[in-house]
């Protein structure tokens, strides 16, 4: 090892170790309102100003705002009235709740599950299974009746999986031309953001979203006006009920949740249910095949250990599932986004 690593080694696993630091600067930040006050003000504040708004202590608020100077999400200018904090417009774009491509959600819901969840890693790598019993006191037999384990932290989930769909859902649509799919099914489909991003890149398509029945009651109360003619609901268990016939099925981050198993037996349900000519896609964060990286898939596996029954996978692992339940022409596209596309057909 050359000295310059010598030098560098330390600093790397500084800065590996002050990671859930940030995490939780970003999360407080949006918790309590920070990007959305400093939007809508139209101008710099204070940090006195911005800590009366939002009814935090002062001390507090100016140590949290130059952490957020720090992440490049705001900037300062210094005045002869003293220093005034403003948006970047990375923090405009993505942590305000008003922006389109708005990523408050999915922070939230990190923050008050995800995050809790991981504070029992060393459990999960030792029981090689989900956390939920120790960080909800809920049973970690089903993970979705965890993660919905109210109407609050389910609106929570789904507003989170939409703000994903919302940067990323073009990325992976078009990753294949599907234009010759008119009858689409979106399996496990939540609150419809990629069912809507579907019907707006290929217009003569209609969407079915099948979801559980308190999933779709949500989706169709909150996220899918009812003037969306192109797209519809079915409601049920995928798992447990009949797949009705369909040219195209998008299983959008859905085979990660689930082990082997679980993942033949819905695909072999898909291929019994899709018309002939028809195929199923895929989207997913696909692993390297040697697994060396993406660093990002690594850790979303990860999370699918504290949080799930599922594991990320290889593209050749995702296409070994599609071969065994009869799927053939498998194709795969990585979009070199957080999430990739696999499609095979019938």
């Amino acid at each position: 090892m050359s000295s310059t690593e010598d030098l560098d080694y330390p600093k790397t696993i500084l800065q590996y170790n002050s990671g859930f630091l940030v995490s939780k600067v970003i999360f407080t930040a949006c918790e309590l309102g920070v990007f959305d006050l400093l939007l809508e003000s139209g101008e710099p504040l204070s940090s006195d100003a911005i800590a009366a708004r939002l009814g935090t202590s002062t001390t507090g608020m100016e140590r949290l705002l130059d952490a957020c100077v720090g992440l490049k999400l705001l900037a300062v200018d210094l005045t002869q009235e003293g220093a005034l904090y403003r948006n970047t417009e990375i923090s405009n774009i993505y942590l305000t709740k008003s922006s389109p491509k708005s990523q408050y959600h999915i922070m939230m819901y990190y923050s008050n599950t995800v995050y809790l969840c991981w504070h029992y890693l060393a459990d999960a790598v030792r029981e090689g299974k989900n956390q939920y019993e120790r960080a909800f006191g809920i049973s970690s037999k089903d993970p979705f009746g965890a993660m919905y384990r109210s109407e609050e932290e389910m609106l929570k989930f789904m507003a989170g999986q939409n703000s994903v769909w919302s940067i990323c859902g073009r990325d992976v649509l078009a990753a294949f031309d599907l234009s010759s799919f008119t009858q689409i099914y979106d399996l496990g489909g939540g609150g419809g953001a990629l069912a809507r991003e579907c019907v707006s890149l290929y217009p003569n398509s209609t969407v079915t979203i099948y979801d559980l029945p308190k999933v779709v009651q949500v989706a169709k109360e909150q996220f899918v006006p009812p003037e969306e003619r192109q797209i519809a609901f079915h409601e049920g268990d995928f798992f447990t009920d009949s797949i009705p016939e369909a040219e195209l099925y998008i299983l959008s981050k859905i085979l990660h949740d689930w082990d082997d198993d679980k993942c033949r037996q819905l695909l072999a349900k898909v291929y019994n249910a899709c018309k002939p000519g028809g195929g199923v896609l895929l989207v997913e964060s696909l692993l390297n095949e040697d697994k060396s990286g993406p660093l990002e898939t690594q850790l979303y596996s990860m999370n699918m250990l504290v949080q799930t029954e599922g594991k990320e996978r290889t593209a050749a692992e995702y296409s070994k599932l599609l071969e065994a339940a009869g799927f053939r022409e498998i194709q795969v596209k990585r979009t070199g986004k957080l999430y990739d596309a696999v499609l095979g057909r019938k």
